[in-house]
Formats: C-alpha cells, structure tokens, sequence
C-alpha cells in the first residue's frame, strides 16, 4: 500500500522534522485508518531507505501520523511511502 507525506506534524511555534502526517489513496474514515496503526512505513532516498511507524491517525478523513527515528528531509514532503 502505497501512502503520500503530506506535511510534517506541527504547532503554532514548533515542528517536528520526525513526525509527518501521510494520506493515503481510498482511506477517507477514521475507521479505515485505525486498521494501519502500527504498519512499517518505509521512505526510500537514493542512498538508503528510512524505517517508520504508523502510530495514530490525525483528524477526520482518515490520515495518519508516522514517526521515523531521525527527521525526514524538506524533499520528502509529497513524495511516496510505501506502508507494509
């Protein structure tokens, strides 16, 4: 299953680089969604490929929230991710 990064999770004053928000094509429910918490979310770079988790969903129409180990970079927003 493959899902969009959409944006980084953040506040009025912060953002956090390791959390992003994913969507994925054909889940628009809560109820969709909580059926991927806790998938591996795996973003591929040229030269190795960042390992996360799905760890909650975030809003209404079925997003999700990912937490990798170290922060994504700013290429990464819009790009795919492949959840397993």
């Amino acid at each position: 299953m493959e899902g969009i990064i959409v944006n980084y999770r953040k506040s009025v004053h912060v953002q956090k680089p390791n959390h992003v928000v994913v969507s994925v094509e054909g889940i628009d429910t809560k109820d969709k969604a909580t059926k991927l918490v806790g998938k591996k979310v795996i973003y591929h770079t040229g030269k190795k490929d960042m390992i996360g988790k799905v760890n909650a969903i975030h809003g209404n129409k079925g997003a999700l929230r990912a937490v990798f180990e170290t922060g994504m970079p700013g290429q990464a927003l819009g790009q795919k991710v492949k959840i397993e």
